[in-house]
């Protein structure tokens, strides 16, 4: 497992020398060598647990990390940067880096909640490195809601060890002993504290009432900034979410149910109206990657975890594409639907195309099918339910709901290809490369072979 952390550390000292950015991603890109090795050599103890649910998030993550740092190499001649603000991107990255792996593979709640807080203190200064007032006041803004998110997530972590404290000791801080010792946890701390570790962490990921606020930060941001938060961030917080809410599904299912149902209809109510009137490609993307974590969270606690896996990954690889891709479709007037995919490199277009439409659902984009598995496994719990007109209702909310963020990513979509005229585009190397491996990664997740391995993950 120690292997995992060279890379980010290499990339953190060699980030105070001279860089090479192509140096950076070929350095990033063998953190591959510690995947394999520790997805293969799964282990626990009070500190780490690398099972399979975390194995496939680290894999997810890694993958985007190094598309990511591929993005970056062509990233100082999209935006004004000079030498200093690179070389303190790619430390406060390394940082960020190092802050996500801890988060994924721990074991202890404390030690989860240290990755987050690493996460969160170096996105502040990755926010800072684009040099404007926006970024400025958006990295303070960042600061302190992600203060606010954090904190209620710690307060929730020592309201549910003191759950669980007088039974299992010290072990009362770890994943594993509590969700093999739901019996003996006091139902009422623990689910006091699991409320607040949810509200802090959907409040991260952007839920009501923070619907804006990552919209906002990741426009005054560099494009990588947002690549970083919908492929790498939020899944270390939706991992947490997965086995914080499997132990409460063994206290209460009935309560993490209404709470969930409650919560995620309300965010996805603003949301897509907030998505209608979007009007810019980082803010819509953005308000599209709430609406995804909030589906996401839907299927997990309604026990469709295949669903919930499979379009979790599919939107850690395509969102972050799209972020990336954002760079190239602004290039020359921003905030500008019309013609952006025209006079643009063909290989390039059709990516960017297909992965646009790949996250409303389209077929044969992964997200279609998770989103069958995922109804089918809401319209299962409904059935065997005492709110079975309730649930179902609930559900036919939800499909209107997501027609209308389907319909606006339609018409956007007819906008960039076939009205207005703009000017030729250039297309960098590395943000081709960036963009083919997000997208090869999401059609690896059609064959068989990955249905196959993503169920089995729970089982």
């Amino acid at each position: 497992m120690e292997f995992l952390f060279v890379p980010p550390l290499i990339v953190f000292i060699l980030s105070y020398f001279k860089i090479s950015r192509t140096l950076m991603a070929f350095i990033a890109s063998t953190i591959f060598f510690g995947v394999i090795y520790t997805v293969t050599h799964p282990f626990i103890n009070d500190y780490f647990y690398i099972d399979k649910l975390g194995s496939f998030v680290l894999v997810v993550s890694s993958i985007v990390a190094v598309a990511v740092f591929a993005s970056m190499i062509s990233l100082p001649d999209r935006i004004k940067l000079n030498k200093k603000s690179i070389k303190r991107f790619y430390r406060f990255f390394a940082v960020f880096w190092i802050g996500i792996i801890i988060s994924i593979l721990s074991n202890n709640m404390g030690l989860y909640w240290v990755g987050l807080e690493f996460a969160t203190l170096s996105t502040v200064y990755m926010i800072k490195v684009k040099v404007s007032k926006e970024a400025d006041i958006e990295a303070w803004r960042y600061l302190i809601v992600g203060a606010i998110a954090i904190s209620l997530i710690l307060f929730g972590i020592i309201l549910i060890y003191a759950a669980s404290k007088d039974v299992l000791g010290e072990n009362a801080m770890n994943f594993y002993s509590l969700i093999n010792n739901t019996q003996k946890i006091n139902d009422y701390l623990f689910e006091l504290g699991f409320i607040f570790v949810m509200i802090g962490m959907f409040i991260k990921m952007g839920f009501f009432p923070m619907n804006l606020w990552l919209a906002d930060i990741e426009r005054a941001s560099v494009y990588q900034v947002g690549a970083l938060f919908s492929g790498i961030l939020e899944s270390a917080i939706i991992l947490g979410f997965f086995r914080f809410s499997m132990i409460e599904k063994h206290i209460n299912y009935s309560h993490l149910i209404g709470i969930g149902y409650t919560y995620i209809l309300i965010t996805l109510f603003f949301v897509s109206f907030l998505i209608y009137r979007a009007k810019d490609f980082v803010r819509l993307f953005s308000l599209s990657g709430i609406e995804h974590m909030s589906l996401i969270a839907l299927f997990w606690i309604s026990g469709g975890y295949f669903a919930a896996l499979l379009h979790f990954a599919a939107h850690a690889f395509m969102k972050p594409g799209l972020f990336i891709s954002s760079q190239i479709l602004e290039q020359n007037k921003k905030y500008i639907f019309k013609g952006t995919l025209k006079n643009l490199n063909k290989f390039a277009a059709f990516m960017i195309g297909a992965m646009f439409l790949g996250v409303i659902s389209l077929p044969p984009s992964p997200m279609f099918f998770s989103e069958i598995y995922g109804f089918k496994a809401m319209i299962d719990i409904a059935k065997d339910s005492n709110y079975f007109f309730l649930m179902i209702g609930a559900v036919f909310i939800l499909l209107i709901l997501l027609s209308i963020i389907f319909y606006r990513f339609v018409h956007i979509y007819q906008d960039m290809q076939y009205i207005g005229d703009e000017k030729e585009k250039t297309v960098y190397k590395s943000e081709i490369i960036a963009i083919f491996i997000l997208f090869i990664s999401t059609a690896l997740l059609l064959l068989p072979q990955s249905f196959d391995f993503i169920e089995g993950i729970m089982k």
